[in-house]
């Protein structure tokens, strides 16, 4: 397992993130998308508490794993998907499909910054594992401002999850943490890194050859020797987080709810007729991630 390294982000954000988030998802589209099948349990029970005929969006939707849920309820909302990998995109327009029964989802390229729906269009939106790629605190925030932007302003709900610095026991990952608060030992702020993404023999290497493609008319010495090239050519692709230190996902989010001119707190908290807020419904940390489940709303 390669190394967690931290990373000091010197250039524009957004070359950065061409750089070491969608040039390297467009080149591990595949291996990625047959590693991530199983949805996390917080977000399928979001998505099955939805009432029957909502339309939302997945924001950064990969390979599109959470446009088929809820699973008990299939059909019954309706989850349009965005992301800039047009690879994964490929993937995702096709999610849940069986052999002989291919189910066509509804698609988008773009991005997750970008001012690209009309305000309010959706009744809910997600955002999984999106936001800890952007590479700077002011781009974190506008892509939340544009999941609270995109969302009905009287009942919309969104469900956010970033990667943590705080790992679980089941975790391959061991992040590099520099400031603490003194106190009880968590880092102040997220941490910059790469975590890298070793493609498998089977896959894919440096200069496009597969496994498979070794003639079966090569001898055992034959077969040895390129294995042993296929290993040794095997790439490793370092993926761009910042991953989230304890309260971090909270204050990002009440920052970009106010700046966004909203209340925060419950609608009953309002002071006047015609306030505009949301609610933090719930917030946490799930299997070395954080979330933050919100609700929008108009007194």
């Amino acid at each position: 397992m390669k190394p967690v390294k931290s990373v000091t982000i010197v250039d524009d954000p957004q070359v950065h993130e061409d750089q070491h988030v969608h040039a390297v998802y467009d080149q591990i589209a595949s291996h990625f998308s047959s590693t991530r099948y199983k949805p996390w349990p917080i977000i399928a029970k979001f998505l099955a508490d939805l009432p029957t005929g909502w339309i939302g969006l997945d924001s950064g939707t990969g390979n599109g794993k959470y446009l088929p849920l809820p699973a008990n309820r299939r059909s019954s909302v309706l989850t349009i998907g965005l992301d800039r990998s047009r690879n994964l995109l490929q993937i995702a327009q096709h999610a849940g499909s069986e052999p002989g029964y291919l189910i066509t989802r509804e698609v988008v390229w773009g991005d997750v910054l970008g001012d690209i729906w009309r305000s309010g269009i959706f009744d809910y939106a997600i955002s999984i594992a999106t936001i800890h790629h952007l590479a700077s605190h002011d781009r974190r925030k506008i892509a939340v401002q544009r999941l609270l932007q995109a969302v009905s302003p009287v009942h919309g709900r969104v469900m956010i999850y970033v990667w943590a610095i705080e790992q679980d026991e089941l975790s391959k990952r061991s992040i590099p943490a520099s400031g603490t608060d003194g106190s009880d030992h968590h880092p102040m702020t997220g941490e910059d890194v790469f975590v890298p993404w070793v493609m498998s023999q089977n896959q894919h290497t440096a200069k496009g050859k597969f496994k498979n493609d070794i003639p079966s008319s090569a001898t055992p010495k034959e077969v040895a020797s390129a294995v042993q090239t296929l290993a040794v050519e095997t790439p490793v692709y370092n993926r761009y987080y910042h991953m989230f230190a304890k309260g971090e996902l909270k204050k990002l989010t009440v920052q970009a709810a106010e700046e966004f001119g909203l209340m925060i707190g419950s609608r009953e908290s309002a002071n006047a007729k015609g306030c505009r807020g949301v609610e933090i419904i719930q917030e946490g940390w799930e299997r070395s991630n954080y979330y933050v489940e919100l609700r929008r709303w108009i007194s």
